[in-house]
């Protein structure tokens, strides 16, 4: 099934990290094609990105695709991308709240968020007093994660704030993006020594360094994906390992499931566990 290499670390955890995919590795795609392929090839969890159809944001369809395809959601993506930024309301403090109510209606016990945008002045001035509180307060994991600047030309516009790189403030918890790296031209084998035990969550995919974001599958880019793998696994790593990668030129649905599988397959390869991805 797999062309990943051979090789890759032993995991040296008690428990190892669940591997999931995230909803958005099928788009265009919907949602609860997501769980379908999730179930058959063998993926541990779900990742739900909330806003990517009107069924992400319906928690009780969610509820249903789970229960019906045996698949649980390990963690849900909070609606703050720009093109979600209607979805569950305008007030972003009401979008996380639901989104920590989701995962705990969901089972799930992580929830990801992005820093606020530059213009979302009020939220970013207690951003970061407020993912505490929630943390405190919900009994769910808010894990931030990291972004990028953006560019154009040779200048760089500030679009976060307090800032893209959420290392640099007092969040417990964090989501290392791999494709976010590279467009940062950081190195995520780095990023995983100077966080430590902050990192808690992992959005596995890849990328060129580009100012696109172009969260290719892990392995196809300048980010070391297989090491980065061995080394959470060295280190007994116990968050989410979530594939987060773009197949939207996949030529057809078997394409698709073609490459997701191979991927999950690369993926427990490097984590030390071999257990081979089903055939689909």
């Amino acid at each position: 099934m797999s062309d990943a290499p051979n090789g890759g670390g032993s995991f040296a955890g008690d428990r190892p990290p669940k591997i999931v995919l995230s909803t958005s590795c099928v788009y265009p795609e919907s949602t609860s094609s997501a769980f379908e392929v999730a179930q058959r090839l063998g993926y541990d969890a779900v990742e739900v990105m909330v806003g990517i159809d009107p069924v992400a944001a319906d928690v009780d369809a969610v509820r249903k695709l789970r229960d019906y395809h045996g698949v649980e959601v390990a963690s849900v993506h909070a609606p703050c991308l720009l093109v979600t930024q209607r979805v569950w309301g305008s007030d972003p403090w009401e979008k996380l709240e639901r989104s920590a109510e989701a995962a705990r209606a969901l089972g799930a016990d992580t929830v990801v968020v992005h820093p606020p945008f530059r213009w979302q002045k009020d939220y970013a001035k207690t951003f970061v007093e407020g993912i505490a509180r929630l943390n405190a307060s919900t009994g769910i994991i808010f894990a931030v994660e990291n972004m990028y600047p953006w560019r154009g030309g040779r200048a760089e516009l500030k679009m976060y704030q307090p800032g893209w790189d959420p290392s640099q403030f007092d969040f417990d918890h964090l989501t290392l993006d791999l494709s976010h790296a590279s467009s940062a031209r950081q190195q995520s084998l780095d990023m995983i020594d100077s966080w430590g035990d902050r990192l808690h969550h992992l959005h596995l995919t890849d990328g060129r360094g580009s100012f696109k974001d172009e969260h290719l599958m892990p392995g196809e880019g300048d980010q070391q994906a297989d090491k980065v793998l061995a080394k959470l696994a060295e280190r007994g790593f116990t968050g989410h390992v979530v594939l987060e990668a773009n197949t939207r030129r996949a030529t057809s649905r078997h394409d698709r499931e073609r490459k997701l599988g191979a991927t999950l397959d690369y993926i427990r390869t490097h984590l030390g566990l071999n257990a081979p991805a089903a055939t689909g």
